[in-house]
């Protein structure tokens, strides 16, 4: 049978290095696109339609005009691919998560204009399907192998793109530490070079590259002497304190260091009054108490920043920075890899 959607993708779980060959046999390393999840079919047959799926299976290729039409007319029938929307912003000159949120958030006939100025593009990372045969068993060094071979065999370029793939580790490094300064690449998918495609399974590790950076605490949860998380802050040019984001649960040593120096805030905090959403995106908000602004936090951030200068993913506490103050702070906007020194 034909796959349809949904399909449950493969996932994959965080690593903070590249896995032992032990854990998955001989390794594949993919470069880790910042952009929206998305599984595409092409009809089986005459009469069909072009189908795209979110991570989460829902319809979205009438978000997604352009990318349907060209499926269409480029691709052939009775395949599956695997891979990452991406927004390319002509003007801004770089990819763009904020046009991709946009994009993903509009249908009929507001969505060709959005593509007009916002072409999307694929890169394809897994076939799933080939020629109306489901391939998913397959281990990944065919299925890479079929996926290059439909690239070459049918000339594909924008909006498709093949995902680069390596199985050298110091390439693989390299990539870690040169191509995540390029927006919209944040890090590798490391993957078994005989491993099936599982769905639904986090068969698959992911390392995003993190550096090191500095922020203001603003709010915590918990209590001020046993602070479970920090809620961060920067000032933008105006001297406003803005909220960029906040860390995982604190560690219980490193939370009884904070509530050493944390002291309630004083009235006419900038942040009062404001809700902190739990998570990026979510509607759920902190139980969060306002602490006195002048102390700053040293924290490990991965690439994953709106332009705005909020942190998509949290951030880890590494230290107290007691030896700077809040003006040596990075201002808003500015991106993880800056440090106040």
């Amino acid at each position: 049978m034909t796959l349809r959607p949904p399909v449950q993708p493969m996932l994959a779980q965080a690593a903070e290095s590249v896995p032992g060959p032990g854990v998955l046999g001989p390794l594949a390393f993919e470069q880790k696109f910042d952009g929206f999840r998305a599984l595409l079919f092409t009809p089986a047959g005459p009469g069909g339609r072009v189908l795209m799926q979110s991570r989460r299976g829902a319809l979205i290729q009438d978000r997604f005009p352009d990318l349907a039409a060209a499926a269409e007319q480029q691709l052939p029938d009775g395949l599956v691919l695997d891979g990452e929307l991406l927004i390319w912003d002509p003007e801004e000159g770089r990819l763009s998560f904020e046009a991709l949120q946009r994009r993903a958030a509009v249908r009929g006939r507001n969505a060709p204009p959005l593509a007009a100025r916002w072409p999307a593009y694929f890169v394809a990372f897994d076939v799933l399907q080939l020629g109306g045969e489901e391939i998913m068993n397959r281990p990944y060094v065919e299925r890479r192998a079929l996926l290059e071979d439909l690239f070459a065999d049918h000339g594909l370029t924008a909006p498709w793109t093949l995902c680069p793939m390596t199985t050298d580790l110091a390439t693989a490094r390299e990539w870690l530490e040169t191509w995540t300064d390029v927006s919209g690449v944040e890090g590798l998918v490391v993957k078994g070079m005989n491993q099936r495609y599982t769905q639904a399974a986090r068969g698959w590790y992911k390392i995003r590259r993190r550096d090191s950076t500095e922020a203001v605490i603003g709010a915590v949860t918990g209590t001020l002497a046993r602070p479970q998380l920090l809620v961060l802050g920067r000032h933008d040019s105006t001297g406003r304190l803005r909220a960029v984001g906040r860390t995982v649960p604190l560690r219980p040593d490193a939370s009884r260091l904070v509530g050493e120096y944390l002291a309630a805030a004083a009235p006419g905090h900038p942040w009062t009054g404001v809700r902190f959403a739990a998570a990026w995106g979510s509607r759920d908000v902190l139980d969060a108490t306002l602490v006195r602004p002048d102390l700053v936090a040293e924290v490990s951030a991965d690439r994953a920043i709106d332009r705005g200068g909020v942190f998509r993913h949290p951030l880890r506490f590494k230290r107290l920075r007691t030896d700077v103050t809040v003006e040596d702070v990075p201002r808003f906007g500015v991106g993880p890899n800056t440090a106040a020194g």
